[in-house]
């Protein structure tokens, strides 16, 4: 076997690892969702406990990634390839966390229902799941034209972002008793912002995979 395909084994395999991650941080944002809608405290006690995994999915992928770097040394592409994974690796496991953050200040209330303080909470996280969804795929399938298209939709979770903080304080202006939870819910709404931020990364990082360019400036 030539060194080649050694090294495009190892390149499927990066692949492999890092789709499973992608899936299962995916998955722990669904989830999420169903949890909040059906105020599911198990389900999301198991999310905070899955955060763990993801962060052993990240040092595992970046371990590969320096053993690419290091025993093969790629040409260009491929080390655009490679460099490229250990930035979209960091994304995904802060999604995961962001996702793990949300569900501990869902934990801290019986109960609740954070939709009743903004109805825009839970299109929220539809918004911003579809841009990881989207933003992970047009990666794997190298896909530049898609990621430019999750990029632009990093509006829509800003916008979003907007409508929660009216709501909020409309809610404090009424006097509402729910401080505490007004707050929370403002601070779930920047974990969602910042998904979507994150999403974007993603997305960035497909187009400087195939084209060495990031924000038209050229890296490698």
């Amino acid at each position: 076997m030539t060194p080649r395909h050694v090294f495009e084994q190892e390149l499927a395999d990066l692949r492999i690892s890092l789709e499973k991650m992608s899936k299962y941080v995916e998955n722990s944002l669904l989830r999420l969702r169903t949890a909040l809608e059906n105020d599911d405290k198990m389900s999301t006690k198991q999310i905070v406990k899955d955060d763990k995994n993801i962060n052993d999915m990240e040092r595992n992928i970046e371990a590969k990634c320096l053993a690419l770097i290091t025993k093969q040394h790629p040409i260009a592409s491929d080390l655009r390839l490679v460099s490229s994974v250990l930035k979209v690796v960091t994304d995904i496991e802060r999604i995961g966390d962001h996702v793990a953050d949300i569900a501990l200040l869902s934990l801290r209330y019986d109960d609740v229902k954070f939709y009743d303080i903004s109805g825009h909470i839970m299109p929220m996280i539809q918004a911003a799941g579809e841009m990881v969804v989207e933003s992970v795929d047009s990666f794997i399938k190298r896909d530049s034209k898609n990621a430019e298209a999750v990029i632009d939709k990093d509006d829509i979770v800003d916008e979003l972002f907007n409508k929660v903080k009216y709501d909020v304080i409309e809610k404090l202006k009424l006097g509402s008793e729910d401080i505490d939870q007004c707050v929370d819910v403002l601070m779930i709404a920047k974990y969602l912002e910042r998904i979507g931020d994150h999403a974007t990364n993603i997305a960035e990082w497909e187009v400087f995979k195939e084209t060495g360019t990031i924000d038209n400036v050229r890296l490698l």
